[in-house]
């Protein structure tokens, strides 16, 4: 029983943490653009492909 005396402290101080980066997240605009890095991973292989050709020629 005593170990609940320890564990509710720890699970709020992560609680607290977890919200503390959450807020930190979107204060820094970490999800201002979220169709950046998926357009990103769609066409960098098209960008590099054209490249190589052009450096064959």
């Amino acid at each position: 029983m005593s170990i609940i005396y320890i564990l509710i402290p720890i699970a709020i101080l992560f609680v607290i943490i977890a919200i503390g980066i959450f807020f930190w997240a979107v204060k820094s605009e970490q999800f201002s653009d979220l169709n950046k890095q998926g357009h990103s991973i769609l066409f960098e292989d098209d960008k590099e492909q054209h490249q190589n050709a052009n450096d064959r020629d």
